[in-house]
């Protein structure tokens, strides 16, 4: 029996797709969340000697139930780009993590696989932010201005799915999402014939036109700081606001403070571009917190630290 378990954003997805145009396995039991639902190895229970794809989620997040998995005999094949911590030494583990801030899993999947689907690998290379990488990547196989556009388009609406509290506040589920995938070796097939990208453009073009609206919190240093009310449009748009604006200005980072409803925090943090490491540092330190070294998250910051929060964040990233 096949478990394949992924991240629900554009890099999870691809990175899956990558490895499923290799090997197929339409059998395999898929095991996917929102975007922040990384502790997706819990939900695999009372499973022995089976074979298991895990990608793009933290392996210090799952250490725990990987462990109570490799117990039972089951063979682990983990790939990721997230802070992992001690990796387990066990022969029924195989890992291909790489935590550097310019890759993704999708690129590590594209390396192993030896480019043999790297348009894809492009695709979600542009939702994680990581434009140059794309570039470089896109140099490679000579794709033109156009191709290239499309790819970022793709990538970016595929990650913008991803983003919510529950699976209500997502358009398409992220497992419903790769199935409508799964039948296209080329990207561009995919672009041209999916109805659901033009549910997915809409919803983005709309979601960031409020996002839009909202001024930064607090001008007085070279970061920005956003506060967006506790909606469905504010989760969904969160990693894809985010990452516009840590492009715009390369050398600031930038927090985006979105409050759940039971009024916890839910952020999102970009280390500045010209300078991609720590705000994996930064979240781990606080409750709830995960991610990689450029672009980290905390699910449920308690309101009376948030200043606490905004202090370490501006000292953590000073200039």
């Amino acid at each position: 029996m096949y478990y394949d378990v992924f991240n629900g954003d554009a890099d999870g997805i691809i990175a899956l797709h990558q490895l499923r145009l290799q090997d197929p396995r339409p059998q395999a039991h898929l095991i996917t969340g929102v975007k922040r639902n990384i502790k997706l190895l819990g939900q695999i229970a009372d499973v022995e000697n089976c074979r298991l794809t895990v990608l793009d989620i933290s392996l210090h997040s799952n250490r725990d139930d990987l462990l109570r998995l490799l117990a039972g005999n089951n063979d682990i094949t983990y790939v990721d780009h997230h802070f992992a911590g001690d990796i387990p030494d066990s022969k029924l583990l195989t890992t291909h993590i790489d935590p550097s801030p310019n890759t993704c899993t999708s690129l590590i999947v594209d390396r192993l696989l030896e480019g043999k689907h790297r348009s894809w690998a492009i695709a979600a290379a542009f939702g994680d932010n990581l434009h140059d990488a794309a570039a470089e990547a896109a140099a490679t196989i000579g794709l033109h201005a156009d191709q290239l556009a499309a790819l970022r388009e793709l990538g970016e609406l595929l990650n913008y799915n991803g983003y919510g509290a529950t699976l209500k506040d997502l358009h398409f589920t992220p497992d419903a999402l790769f199935l409508a995938v799964r039948p296209y070796k080329d990207p561009f097939s995919f672009l041209e014939d999916s109805a659901d990208l033009a549910v997915l453009r809409n919803g983005f073009q709309e979601d960031m036109a409020r996002a839009m609206q909202h001024p930064e919190m607090d001008a007085a240093t070279n970061n920005r700081v956003y506060f967006f009310p506790d909606a469905p449009w504010a989760r969904r748009v969160a990693g894809v606001f985010s990452n516009l604006r840590a492009r715009e200005r390369k050398d600031a980072a930038h927090a985006l403070i979105v409050e759940n409803s039971d009024k916890t925090l839910r952020i999102s943090v970009r280390a500045p571009l010209n300078n991609r490491k720590d705000a994996d540092t930064l979240c781990l330190s606080f409750p709830t917190g995960g991610g990689r070294s450029a672009a980290a998250g905390i699910n449920q910051l308690a309101p009376e630290l948030m200043d606490e929060f905004l202090d370490r964040f501006h000292s953590t990233f000073s200039t």
